[in-house]
């Protein structure tokens, strides 16, 4: 039998199980997340395949890794590949079960992205605008519609194998931060980060962050 202390216990665990149960439950469900680590390199993410990686790997460890994750990452040269062609048709859920676009139609226009929204696989909010130190800064490579820059001036680190020469386009997590970003485009398009490197992403203000989508 189970005496009055046990029964207590019991019942104080209760509600930790039903909360862990419903995080775990949004988790499983989710389709959208800002990473919470790079892999360390700067934007040398071994190409589409390795940054795809990445997102998986995260979404492993969240319980969430049943799904086909790609980053929002454009590439350009011959070959080029948008980022919007590579993350399915929506609609697309953080880790706490809010729909951030329905379609790409709204994700490319008026999203629900904001600093309360495009959260990571945890569900943790991204260091934005007034943190210290500022992480809002997305690895994207990709013009404001989604679709790649063309060939010519570098936009993507060598499409995404470079931490030594080049730029990359970033977008703003949290949708603040320079006084000319458009609000409708600064979450994939704000501005180039000053090199690959690691030290050069986080001078800029981000640290090798990426947008991992579920392909449906």
């Amino acid at each position: 039998m189970i005496g009055k202390s046990g029964m207590l216990l019991v019942a104080a665990l209760v509600p930790a199980w039903s909360a862990l149960a419903q995080a775990q439950a949004q988790q499983s469900d989710m389709s959208f997340f800002v990473t919470s680590a790079g892999p360390g390199k700067g934007a040398d993410l071994g190409g589409l395949a390795g940054a795809d990686q990445q997102c998986k790997i995260l979404a492993d460890r969240v319980g969430a890794g049943d799904k086909t994750w790609h980053a929002y990452l454009s590439t350009q040269g011959p070959g080029a590949v948008n980022a919007r062609d590579r993350i399915g048709n929506g609609p697309w859920k953080n880790a706490k079960g809010v729909v951030i676009a329905k379609d790409l139609a709204e994700l490319h226009g008026n999203n629900n992205l904001t600093k309360e929204t495009a959260l990571t696989e945890t569900g943790g909010v991204v260091n934005g605008v007034g943190d210290r130190p500022v992480m809002h800064d997305i690895l994207t490579g990709s013009q404001p519609d989604g679709t790649a820059f063309p060939a010519g001036e570098d936009r993507t680190c060598s499409n995404w194998t470079s931490s030594d020469a080049g730029s990359a386009m970033l977008g703003h997590a949290d949708r603040t931060g320079l006084r000319d970003d458009p609000p409708s485009h600064s979450w994939n398009s704000a501005h180039p980060s000053r090199g690959c490197s690691q030290q050069g992403l986080i001078s800029t203000g981000g640290n090798g962050f990426l947008y991992c989508f579920a392909v449906r």
